[in-house]
């Protein structure tokens, strides 16, 4: 940014960081780069894949999910189930085009039954649309299971916001059109800023869109850490603090790196008075462990709910 400020620079050094995400984050998922298409949010790649569908689509979403999975095809003229998250698998069948769900969800850190839905899926002919803003980061994910993978990078994969990716297999883009396509989904973006004909990319990265550089400069480096430290590793960690504070607020233990709880108002102060950061969201806390937590915050946390009885 001091470079930018002072114009001792170009953006070129900044578009190697995209690049270099890329790259990153297709390694953590198991897929080629080629295969993925970096953007600036997930509603955009949702509204991307909504196009797609022919009119009357019966698509297959979880309750409760995050609107960003659920509105772009909501908005459409689409036949839309909506069925809680324990039975979506079962409500696919052979008139079902997509199933658009989140692998964690977002207001409770449940996890979707994955392999249940790759096997329904394939079962019955239809297509997955998966969000794994919740999941990238933390959980491991093969995205070479599903049709479109994607993932806002600002969460859990500890990147400025504006920063996103899809990952796609290659037989399900042929049923996409790229409608948000500019210079930068060209085959070679810095000779691709005027005029006809239309000269798309013949991977993935025609269905990318301009980056905000300077956040990408910023999410580079943030992927070589959780590249560097493993995911597995992650997940362990996480999950054993969620699971240290599930224990402490007297809960089950769980496999997810999220902790959901209701506490009333006497709660949410006391987690404030402390200096303790958790989201406060529909009537309820929500704590999220991860890779910069230690007992240490847990157990903070805890001191700061002595005497409370939360409700899961």
């Amino acid at each position: 940014m001091d470079e930018w400020r002072h114009g001792r620079t170009t953006w070129a050094p900044w578009d190697r960081s995209v690049g270099v995400a890329r790259a990153t984050w297709a390694r953590l998922h198991g897929v080629s780069e080629s295969d993925v298409a970096v953007g600036a949010q997930v509603s955009a790649f949702t509204g991307l894949v909504a196009q797609s569908l022919p009119r009357g689509a019966r698509v297959v979403c979880a309750e409760g999910d995050f609107t960003s999975v659920l509105w772009p095809f909501m908005v459409g003229d689409f036949e839309v189930a909506v069925v809680p998250l324990a039975d979506v698998a079962e409500a696919v069948d052979g008139s079902t085009a997509l199933v658009a769900i989140s692998a964690v969800q977002s207001s409770d850190g449940r996890l979707a039954d994955l392999d249940a839905l790759a096997a329904a899926a394939a079962h019955h002919g239809a297509q997955i649309f998966l969000d794994a803003t919740q999941a990238s980061g933390w959980l491991p994910l093969d995205a070479s299971r599903f049709d479109f993978v994607a993932a806002a990078a600002y969460k859990w994969l500890m990147s400025p916001r504006g920063t996103a990716f899809m990952a796609m297999r290659p037989a399900a883009t042929e049923r996409l059109t790229p409608r948000l396509a500019g210079w930068y989904a060209g085959d070679d973006p810095f000779e691709t800023n005027y005029g006809a004909p239309l000269r798309l990319a013949p991977d993935a990265r025609r269905f990318d869109v301009s980056p905000a550089w300077l956040s990408w400069v910023g999410c580079a480096p943030a992927l070589d850490v959780l590249e560097q430290v493993g995911i597995e590793a992650i997940r362990a960690h996480n999950v054993g603090l969620a699971n240290r504070l599930r224990a402490g607020l007297g809960l089950e233990a769980s496999d997810s790196a999220i902790v959901r709880v209701v506490l009333g108002r006497e709660g949410e102060e006391a987690l404030r008075a402390a200096g303790v950061m958790a989201t406060e969201r529909d009537g309820g806390v929500r704590f999220s462990c991860h890779l910069w937590n230690t007992a240490a915050d847990v157990d903070r946390a805890l001191e700061a709910l002595d005497g409370i009885k939360p409700r899961h």
